[in-house]
């Protein structure tokens, strides 16, 4: 027995961004739209995004300067970022009674700082556009015949459209329902599929006193990355010690390079915790600041010259033979190691944390198979891709969330 089969014009799989967003635009052009999610509510993963304050997007107005940020894809994403770009994300939730605010690095998160709030927002524009919303719904199966979509089988009946979206994610976070099971259903209709790897991610490192300050950030530091004892790069920015290793933006916006890195040989790192002061000017602060406070405990001085947070670690990375020692008893040869400490802070690299510690995940359909104009799939007439399912190397920063509002409303703009 089939069952009863009910009929959309849109059929939108994945209660994320960019499947919110398809929905409710899809909804707004007068459409019949059905969203579904397997998780008990939609948002579920844009709750916890930006450490629960959600970085809508990048205030980065410039297209071309926008684009540079995705690499070989963004000669596909002109197209739909004409069509909705930042400062349409910027309209758009400001018009819904939820502004933005800019930050460094131009991040833009919700006034209020509450990722929660976005996914309000996104509800209501569901429900004001008369999106049928199903939840802890599981999509089994999508049906094709002759080159198109004709159903889906999901645990709850079957269900068909004139259009279907896959919105579903990729594989970071899994415990927010992203497991890749829109890869599957995509490569049994044909489409190519690049292996994803976790690419804003944590990094692990060897040494003991990274893991001994979990919690402690380095407002601007610079990381230079080895292999092999060969300089490959640096970057410079935030930077937060963890308990198995570095993470902050600094080191999530490094981890796809350095994932390389590691396939290639053994990675080390060198952190440079005063990047805008040589090493001559800060070997002359450092004396000054000893002879100051010559009969004071050096370990008091140190708490002074090292960044917030740092003394400790960087009295152990000297290994002074008398922890207690004054100041006026360190040697020459202790100062000198001391500003090389703090120039050169050694690493070693042990690996990437995994999908459950990632922030984004790459991988997908390659946009070589999507007609990024409408985010039409060119091998299946009827389907349409969007966010995370597609194959969009980008940093964090808010760059990914705005490819699912691009995505998303040029989707729904289409269907």
């Amino acid at each position: 027995m089939r069952g009863t089969v009910e009929k959309y014009d849109v059929i939108v799989i994945g209660g994320g961004a960019s499947g919110m967003m398809a929905a409710g635009r899809a909804g707004e052009r007068g459409k019949s739209v059905l969203l579904i999610e397997k998780n008990s509510e939609v948002g579920k993963k844009l709750n916890i995004t930006g450490g629960g304050r959600c970085n809508i997007t990048n205030a980065e107005f410039d297209k071309h300067a926008f684009l540079k940020n995705y690499g070989e894809a963004q000669q596909f994403l002109y197209s739909p970022l004409s069509v909705y770009g930042v400062q349409d994300t910027f309209d758009f939730f400001s018009r819904c009674g939820l502004p933005l605010v800019t930050e460094a690095r131009k991040r833009a998160f919700p006034e209020t700082q509450k990722a929660t709030d976005v996914t309000k927002v996104l509800k209501k524009y569901l429900a004001d556009n008369h999106v049928d919303v199903l939840t802890k719904t599981t999509v089994n199966d999508l049906h094709a015949e002759n080159g198109l979509i004709v159903e889906a089988i999901t645990s709850r009946g079957i269900y068909t459209a004139n259009s279907f979206v896959i919105a579903t994610g990729g594989v970071s976070h899994p415990e927010t329902g992203s497991t890749g099971d829109g890869f599957k259903w995509l490569a049994s209709l044909g489409h190519a599929i690049q292996p994803a790897t976790p690419t804003i991610v944590p990094i692990k490192v060897h040494e003991a006193w990274v893991k001994a300050q979990p919690g402690v950030t380095l407002s601007n530091m610079k990381i230079t990355f080895f292999t092999d004892g060969k300089k490959a790069f640096s970057k410079t920015g935030p930077l937060l010690f963890t308990h198995f290793g570095l993470s902050g933006p600094l080191i999530l916006n490094s981890a796809s390079k350095v994932g390389q890195l590691l396939s290639e040989g053994d990675v080390t790192a060198m952190i440079d915790m005063f990047p805008d002061t040589d090493f001559a000017e800060l070997e002359k602060n450092l004396l000054s600041e000893i002879d100051a406070n010559k009969n004071k405990d050096f370990k008091n001085v140190l708490e002074k010259v090292a960044p917030a947070g740092m003394a400790r670690a960087v009295s152990r990375l000297m290994a002074l033979t008398e922890p207690n020692i004054k100041s006026h008893s360190v040697t020459k040869e202790e100062r000198k190691r001391l500003v090389h400490i703090l120039k050169g802070a050694p690493l070693t690299i042990t690996g990437l944390m995994g999908f459950d510690r990632a922030v984004i995940s790459d991988g997908g359909v390659p946009l070589s198979e999507v007609d990024t104009r409408t985010c039409g799939s060119l091998i299946v007439k009827n389907l349409y891709l969007t966010g995370d399912v597609l194959d969009i190397n980008r940093p964090s920063g808010g760059y990914s969330l705005q490819m699912c509002w691009t995505t998303g409303y040029v989707a729904g703009n289409n269907v």
